[in-house]
């Protein structure tokens, strides 16, 4: 997604301000500029950072509501529902980083099999893997920690609840999407 990722800095403020007014039990409210700017149906993502250390990450696959709708939505998630960590206490909030990534539509990937899929996958997507119920996802950004194709597949198939190597039988779908972070 190649746009001017600058228009996007208000939502990083509603982020911030939605996890305030919810540690202070008030309404979160967006203001009519920002509905206004972001009233198109996009998918995103909230990452939190606390020190560089993972803190909480939520989001949505698929575009389902106005892009500032969803930002509220992960961000409350992200601080207070994501059941890999405890609920954000007040006090962390000024040490908290957040990442927005707004998604591009997911592309299906067509391929033959694992050694077809290895050379269309690359280090700039991320990439959805689905089987029946099971299903993960990794942004871009995760190529930073894990750059190699095969540990990147086998970590995604563990992350969806499957053995590392389950990613190169018959019946998955893999499927690409961009990601502008903000």
């Amino acid at each position: 997604m190649k746009e001017n990722k600058n228009i996007y800095k208000p939502l990083l403020n509603l982020a911030r301000e939605t996890i305030k007014a919810k540690l202070n039990k008030e309404q979160v409210v967006a203001t009519e500029d920002i509905k206004e700017n972001f009233n198109k149906k996009q998918a995103c993502f909230v990452t939190l950072t606390e020190e560089g250390e993972l803190r909480g990450c939520i989001g949505s696959i698929e575009a389902h509501q106005e892009l500032w709708k969803d930002v509220i939505d992960n961000s409350i998630n992200a601080a207070f529902g994501d059941p890999r960590f405890e609920a954000l206490e007040e006090g962390e909030l000024p040490k908290i980083k957040i990442e927005i990534s707004i998604l591009s539509v997911p592309q299906k990937l067509e391929f033959i099999n694992s050694e077809d899929l290895l050379k269309k996958i690359d280090n700039k997507m991320g990439i959805i893997l689905r089987k029946g119920y099971y299903g993960a996802t990794f942004l871009p950004q995760v190529w930073e920690e894990i750059p190699e194709k095969i540990e990147f597949l086998e970590h995604l198939s563990r992350k969806a609840g499957l053995s590392k190597d389950d990613w190169k039988t018959a019946g998955y779908r893999f499927y690409r999407v961009e990601s502008c972070k903000e």
